[in-house]
């Protein structure tokens, strides 16, 4: 039997971690597996035309290692496509219930799933409970979603996108030759491929960063 959540969950950032808190404790309680059900693509990707438009806060590697770093037992990567999508909500519940054995489903305040986008009230399956997460918040009483940190990111204010994942934003890559006009002025410099094409890139300006690079710690200009 398994205690399971469902979401893209981008980011993993607190309002995440909270849903996942509940998760695992409730998880332990019932002696059970705390499973996370995410997609990929993005369902933007896949069902809005402005798809190129989209940056994300995490890889799937990322968002994996992330969750199974907060006690989750298992990530279950469903691939999302037009027909998934068109799933009602009632039938993936009962999917998951008779594929996946899950008893406990648990949910954030706002979580919509399905083709008809029923949120946790209106689900209704027999042998399956259902546990809503109230949202975080933070200042002005603003909730915490992943939208809102990219547009923080996307503005260069990387202190309150960082406030509100919980840890510092990174990226992650593969240096490259670039065009070598860094030490023609005395300041060498990394120029780094990132492993994830989609990744979000803060706005354009001049931050302080944390590098880590072969099992080595270093500070630098970005």
């Amino acid at each position: 039997m398994a205690v399971a959540t469902i979401g893209f969950f981008d980011g993993v950032h607190l309002g995440h971690r909270e849903v996942i808190r509940t998760l695992v404790s409730a998880a332990r309680e019932r002696g059970e597996e705390a499973v996370v059900f995410t997609f990929w693509p993005h369902p933007r990707t896949v069902l809005q035309q402005d798809a190129r438009q989209l940056r994300l806060l995490s890889s799937l590697d990322e968002k994996r290692e992330m969750l199974l770093g907060l006690g989750v037992d298992r990530v279950e990567v469903l691939p999302f496509s037009r027909k998934f999508a068109a799933l009602p909500a009632l039938d993936f519940v009962s999917l998951l219930r008779d594929r996946y054995a899950v008893s406990l489903l648990v949910m954030g305040y706002d979580n919509r799933i399905g083709c008809d986008h029923l949120t946790a009230s209106a689900i209704s399956v027999p042998s399956v409970l259902v546990e809503v997460v109230s949202g975080l918040c933070i200042a002005q009483e603003q909730p915490i979603s992943s939208t809102i940190i990219r547009d923080a990111l996307a503005e260069g204010d990387v202190e309150a996108a960082n406030g509100m994942l919980g840890y510092s934003y990174g990226l992650r890559g593969v240096v490259v030759a670039g065009n070598r006009m860094g030490r023609t002025i005395g300041f060498p410099t990394a120029n780094m491929k990132l492993y994830e094409p989609l990744k979000l890139l803060p706005g354009g300006g001049v931050y302080a960063v944390e590098v880590e690079v072969l099992g080595g710690h270093y500070r630098g200009m970005c």
